[in-house]
């Protein structure tokens, strides 16, 4: 068992998607599993293991955040040697290109964070580029072909802060075309890049910050379910 995650070893698949929110990782479980069964509950960060067309699949929510993000995936890697992790979550929309409901890949993570100390990387002084892995984008790519599932791919933000007061603060990542902001990817990039982990950000964009609007918590959650099929084809690949 780890510190954030009361599993044994092997109650923890090599194949494991991370959604935020612990509710939406009970319900991808129960949902899209089949004998799903809870290995952790440790500060209500449901983990569950099920198998997916007969490959062993884990649920685990990560929490909001790079610091909650950061724990889970590691411990995840180096104590439950993990192979293949896809984030699944939510995103705003920095481009009128996208509306709600659409999917985003996330190919790289920019970010506004020093989460990047953490490897002795100081931002200041050089310039890490947290990136998918390759085999994953590959494998996204001919699963939403199979399933007829259309998706947007570049570059997102990972923020610290979910409410920014500075003014018009999107707009020069808006100019970069970086295409939605959330606030996990880059930490699972890096932590994954450090142990040679493949990892991967798929996001449906549930806000627009150019145009305001949003979904509802109900309508995020219905919302979603073309994207963990997305995901689910593609970790089992």
């Amino acid at each position: 068992m780890s510190i954030h995650i009361s599993a044994n070893k092997d109650e923890v698949a090599k194949r494991v998607l991370m959604p935020g929110d612990p509710v939406r990782a009970k319900y991808i479980a129960e949902k899209f599993l089949d004998n799903p069964k809870l290995y952790s509950q440790v500060r209500n960060a449901y983990g569950y293991t099920g198998t997916y067309k007969g490959v062993p699949v884990s649920i685990q929510a990560s929490g909001m955040g790079m610091p909650s993000m950061g724990i889970y995936s590691w411990e995840l890697m180096s104590e439950y040697e993990v192979e293949k992790i896809i984030r699944i979550g939510t995103a705003g929309a920095l481009t009128e290109k996208l509306k709600l409901g659409d999917i985003v890949v996330s190919i790289a993570a920019s970010t506004d964070s020093n989460y990047a100390r953490a490897f002795d990387l100081a931002p200041s002084v050089n310039s890490f580029a947290p990136t998918a892995n390759w085999n994953l984008l590959k494998n996204a790519a001919q699963a939403a072909d199979e399933l007829n599932i259309k998706y947007a791919a570049g570059n997102t933000l990972t923020c610290d802060a979910f409410y920014d007061t500075t003014e018009n603060w999107w707009h020069k990542w808006s100019k970069m075309n970086v295409l939605a902001v959330e606030m996990e990817a880059a930490a699972l990039y890096m932590n994954a890049a450090y142990h040679d982990v493949e990892a991967l950000a798929m996001v449906t964009i549930s806000d627009h910050i150019i145009t305001g609007e949003e979904f509802t918590v109900e309508q995020r959650m219905l919302a979603n379910d073309n994207m963990f099929k997305f995901a689910l084809e593609t970790i089992i690949k």
